[in-house]
């Protein structure tokens, strides 16, 4: 079958042009990330504005407000927080308890199919004192949504993003939870959009322009329909149901609200993974380094993660080592120059590890695999055909 349909709409709002910021290792290409006048990201611009403008003690006070008001006497549950157990919500749900007095209910989205590590990492996130529900969705209609999105998405990680969201919504709402709470604004602290970069919270009303590309669950669903992919009895509302929040007049209701804990806290992923080796447990990659980056000890839940990355450097020239990077380098931990040559030696290494893996949860060739490379390579800014070879146009420097 030819391909010849994409729902990733943030092709349309890419510059033709691309420029890297002078500060970090992103360019122009990742979605939503401007550059100011002087060269500089929107991410980079925000990790300055963290270290010089903001008042972390009035922050920490309004979190304190926040818990005194939400907060239960009788020992029930009072927060719900989305996670892996890896080192991020551990942070968040280890405070939450443990410095602000909270009774979290922990919620883990399950990964397509967990890594030995990742799956240690719950079981001792759990260990070192808290309750967590995992929500597994319908393994066939979670594996031909994977499917479409893969092509039409140019992401098959696509369904995990939908659940992750929308799951800790429908769990606060069915044991009488109203207060939610994710690790990080990851439009604020990656790069993208900057709306509630003085905002503690979001509605989902954002979610599928700032995180599903510009298309829900129901636009992969309808092109489903339409192949013969997906049958009348496998998109029954209590199949879909987890990949959408709740309807507005139930959130409204309910009274839920959903806050970023890096609203109230400094977030440092770094730091974070001191943090949550010392209090839940957490550990590295035991195979070393990720493929396609420097670290270990990053998404490292789920065997798809590296083919997420991977699929970021089709599109926009950006991998994983990429975001590492960024982040360090936005953090003062490596220097610009340490960080480009991070990127040009891991960033696009390909995740061979859970290659047959990942070819075998799709039910697709390695052709097919490839096809839909060339596609998102086609459609981007970044590559170009040199005597029949891909390669990027500009590689940072």
């Amino acid at each position: 079958m030819a391909l010849n349909l994409t729902l990733d709409k943030q092709f349309d709002d890419l510059p033709k042009e691309i420029a890297f910021c002078k500060n970090c290792v992103v360019s122009n290409q990742r979605p939503r990330t401007l550059l100011n006048e002087q060269g500089v990201c929107s991410a980079c611009q925000w990790a300055h504005e963290k270290d010089h403008l903001v008042d972390w003690v009035t922050r920490e006070k309004e979190l304190k407000e926040l818990c005194d008001r939400f907060r239960r006497t009788d020992g029930s549950f009072d927060v719900v927080v989305p996670g892996s157990g890896g080192k991020d919500s551990a942070v968040v749900a280890h405070q939450l308890k443990h410095r602000y007095g909270m009774n979290p209910l922990c919620v883990t989205w399950a990964p397509f199919d967990w890594t030995e590590i990742g799956w240690r990492n719950l079981q001792a996130f759990v260990s070192s004192g808290f309750t967590n529900l995992i929500g597994q969705p319908d393994g066939v209609v979670h594996r031909k949504l994977s499917r479409l999105a893969f092509e039409l998405k140019g992401d098959a990680w696509e369904p995990f993003a939908y659940g992750q969201k929308a799951f800790a919504f429908h769990i606060a709402e069915k044991f009488n939870v109203k207060l939610i709470f994710y690790g990080e604004n990851g439009e604020l602290e990656y790069g993208g959009m900057t709306k509630y970069k003085n905002l503690p919270k979001e509605g989902p009303e954002e979610w599928e322009k700032a995180y599903y590309k510009g298309a829900s669950v129901d636009h992969l669903v309808q092109v489903g329909v339409e192949r013969n992919l997906l049958k009348s009895d496998e998109i029954l509302p209590r199949s879909l149901q987890w990949y959408k929040a709740p309807p507005p007049d139930v959130i409204a209701k309910n009274g839920l609200e959903m806050h970023w804990f890096s609203y109230y806290s400094k977030w440092t992923p770094q730091e974070n993974f001191y943090y949550a080796i010392k209090h839940t447990g957490f550990e590295t990659n035991d195979e070393g380094r990720s493929e396609g980056t420097y670290t270990k000890y990053a998404s490292l839940d789920d065997k798809a993660d590296g083919f997420h990355f991977y699929l970021s450097h089709m599109k926009f020239g950006l991998g994983r080592a990429s975001r590492d990077a960024q982040q360090d380098i936005r953090r003062n931990h490596i220097t610009r120059e340490e960080g480009v040559a991070l990127v040009r030696r891991f960033d696009g290494e390909f995740p061979e590890r859970h290659f047959k893996w990942f070819l075998s949860y799709l039910g697709i060739t390695e052709d097919f695999f490839w096809e839909v490379m060339d596609f998102y390579r086609e459609k981007s800014n970044v590559w170009e055909k040199e005597y029949g070879k891909w390669k990027l146009k500009y590689i940072v420097s």
